[in-house]
C-alpha cells in the first residue's frame, strides 16, 4: 500500500479546518498532519512536516498565504511541496499572483467534497492543474491584466509540437484532451507535457500555464 499523501491545512478560521479535516480523515489514503492559522505558522509546519499538500488559505492576518506560498516554494528543502490555493470568486484577485508564486492550483472554499478529494490527488501526482474548468476562467481574466513581454529565448528550446501542447495546457486542457485534440495517444501528450516541464524547469502543469501566458503564446480566449 502506498503512502498516505500528507496534508497540511493553513486557515484563520478554524471552523474551515475542522471542516475539511473531518472530510480528509474520512479517507485511507490522505493523512491531515497538521494546522496553520497564519501564514508564518504553515511555513513553519511546512519545513518540520514536509506534507506533500498544503492547503493555503490567501487571507489571513499576519503573512498572508501568497507571501508563505512564495516561501515555501523559494526553499529548496521543500521542493516536495506543493501548495494548493484555497479561495472564493470574491477575493480571487489574488489568484493569478498566487499561481505565479509557484502554487500548484486551487480550490474553491465551497467545492463539494469529492472534488476536493479528486483535487488533493490530482495535485499530489502532479498531473494536473486543480479545477481546470475554475481554472480556465479565472486564469484566462487575470492573465489579461498582465503585461506580456517578448517571449525571447524562453520558448526556443521547444519544438513546434512542444509549444502547441504547452499552449493547450495554458487553456486548461488535461493530457487525454490534449491528446484528443492532437490525435495522440494519451502517453505521448504525458510525455511531451514531462519534456516541456524539464525543458523550461518549472514545477508543475500550474506553472506551464503561467508560461503559456506570460510569454503571449497563449491569450486569454485563444481557443474559444
Amino acid at each position: 500500500m502506498n503512502a498516505p499523501i500528507r496534508v497540511l491545512l493553513a486557515d484563520d478560521q478554524r471552523l474551515v479546518r475542522a471542516g475539511f479535516r473531518s472530510i480528509l480523515e474520512d479517507e485511507d489514503d490522505i493523512e491531515v498532519v497538521g494546522e496553520a492559522s497564519n501564514g508564518t505558522e504553515a511555513v513553519g509546519l511546512a519545513t518540520e512536516l514536509l506534507p506533500d499538500i498544503v492547503l493555503m488559505d490567501i487571507q489571513m492576518p499576519g503573512e498572508d498565504g501568497l507571501a508563505a506560498t512564495r516561501r515555501i516554494v523559494g526553499d529548496e528543502r521543500l521542493g516536495g511541496v506543493r501548495v494548493v490555493i484555497l479561495t472564493t470568486f470574491d477575493v480571487d484577485d489574488y489568484v493569478y499572483d498566487a499561481l505565479r508564486a509557484g502554487a500548484s492550483g486551487f480550490l474553491v472554499k465551497d467545492t463539494m467534497p469529492m472534488e476536493l478529494l479528486h483535487g488533493i490527488r490530482v495535485c499530489a501526482r502532479g498531473d494536473a492543474l486543480i479545477a481546470p474548468s475554475v481554472t480556465r476562467r479565472l486564469i484566462a481574466e487575470f492573465a489579461g491584466r498582465v503585461r506580456l513581454p517578448d517571449p525571447g529565448p524562453r520558448l526556443n528550446t521547444l519544438t513546434g509540437r512542444e509549444r502547441e501542447v504547452l499552449g493547450l495546457v495554458g487553456a486548461g486542457l488535461s493530457n487525454d484532451e490534449i491528446a484528443e485534440r492532437l490525435v495522440l495517444s494519451p502517453s505521448t501528450a504525458k510525455t511531451h507535457v514531462s519534456r516541456i516541464l524539464s525543458k523550461l524547469a518549472v514545477r508543475d502543469r500550474a506553472q506551464l500555464v503561467v508560461v503559456a501566458y506570460e510569454t503571449g503564446l497563449v491569450t486569454p480566449g485563444w481557443l474559444g
